[in-house]
């Protein structure tokens, strides 16, 4: 006797959203990675061919593909997986070789292009709120980016790649920072003293506690991972730790992909005692590809047709370029004249930093439409540009 779907319980049955969601999926991560294989056979970095392809198949070229909240969803743990697995490659002692160069690196590529931001905003005629929301956008960098070029080119072990990850979380936590402060702006016309040292204060402890103690505690129970008997591998513990600290950075106000990365700092101390990588690995080649692809979807090629918004599109990217290549530079100043140009040059990508801040200014009335298309475009742009440039260095 046939069985009539529609008698089924869900989720046996598929319903007209689940399966728009399936297929929206599919289209995504199969245009991902016939991006990914195209752009590796003509010998140009994967995550560009990624993001042109969510380009391709969302609303801007062929409509197969719209924004929505549950690709929103894939996007975040596809960034978050992708920073867990940078964690996974980083040792702590290694980050602190870098210290100082990274410190100087993430303040100065912060300062010059939230100036240059803020500048620009004012001289547009925008308001003091929209201003420091368009210098936050200038002021972030894309550690998710710059991360998957440098895996992508075989130098996240080097030198360049530590300090730019290390500069690249001291920008978001800046730049986020300094969000709080425009949002506060634009919501009440100020923002409490008290309020802004606190979060700074949360963020530093944040950070101070997982890199330092975290890493300290992992690194006496090596073992730690595998006793858990609700588990045969050390992969579930350590996904449980990925999203755990991830989600408590989101919930004191940083971003997810740091808590992320801090909790790969400390799963890389158990390395010695199993091999987490080949654990983590499947993850890291499934979830990234959808960060990447909706990126591109974000872009809405329709605004930015109209002659002025092209022009402030150029404007706005060529500032971003120049102002935190220049910040970075100084920054990098000490070390070898080819690694600073490396470090430079991989600070610049916005990515989803960008698209974030821009998103939140547009949420509470800051960013009207044409700004929010500006920004978002600078943050692909710069993202698309850079991975080639590495690549040629």
């Amino acid at each position: 006797m046939p069985i009539d779907p529609a008698t089924l319980p869900l989720p046996l049955a598929a319903t007209p959203d689940a399966a728009s969601v399936l297929t929206d999926l599919f289209l995504i991560l199969l245009a991902a990675k016939l991006g990914d294989e195209v752009f590796k056979r003509i010998g140009q970095p994967a995550i560009v061919g990624e993001i042109l392809a969510g380009v391709l198949v969302g609303p801007s070229v062929l409509g197969f593909v719209e924004p929505g909240e549950v690709l929103e969803v894939f996007a975040e743990l596809g960034v978050i997986f992708l920073l867990f697995w940078v964690g996974l490659e980083t040792r702590v002692s290694e980050m602190r070789e870098v210290g100082g160069p990274a410190l100087r690196v993430g303040v100065a590529g912060v300062v010059l292009p939230f100036a240059g931001g803020i500048g620009l905003a004012l001289a547009l005629g925008e308001s003091s709120d929209t201003s420091v929301f368009v210098g936050a956008a200038l002021a972030a960098t894309s550690v998710g980016i710059t991360s998957a070029a440098m895996i992508d080119l075989g130098l996240i072990r080097t030198q360049a790649a530590r300090i730019v990850l290390g500069a690249a979380i001291i920008d978001d936590i800046l730049a986020l920072l300094l969000v709080a402060v425009a949002t506060g702006i634009a919501a009440s016309g100020g923002i409490e003293v008290v309020e802004l040292l606190v979060i700074s204060g949360l963020a530093l402890v944040f950070v101070a506690f997982f890199a330092l103690g975290g890493t300290r505690f992992m690194a006496s129970r090596p073992q730690l991972l595998e006793e858990p008997r609700f588990s045969e591998s050390p992969l579930l513990p350590a996904v449980i730790l990925c999203l755990g600290v991830a989600a408590l950075a989101a919930q004191i106000g940083l971003a997810a992909i740091i808590g992320a990365f801090l909790a790969g700092l400390m799963v890389a101390e158990t390395k010695e005692q199993h091999p987490i990588e080949d654990e983590v690995a499947p993850l890291y080649a499934f979830f990234p590809p959808f960060f990447f692809a909706f990126i591109g979807i974000q872009l809405e090629l329709g605004t930015l047709i109209d002659g002025g918004t092209l022009a402030l599109l150029g404007a706005v990217t060529a500032l971003a370029v120049a102002t935190k290549l220049l910040g970075a530079w100084i920054g990098a100043r000490g070390i070898a004249k080819r690694e600073a140009g490396i470090v430079a040059v991989g600070m610049v990508p916005r990515g989803e930093v960008g698209i974030i801040v821009a998103g939140i200014g547009a949420t509470v009335g800051a960013i009207d439409g044409q700004l929010f298309a500006v920004i978002v475009g600078m943050s692909i742009l710069t993202t698309i540009a850079v991975p080639s440039i590495l690549r040629r260095m």
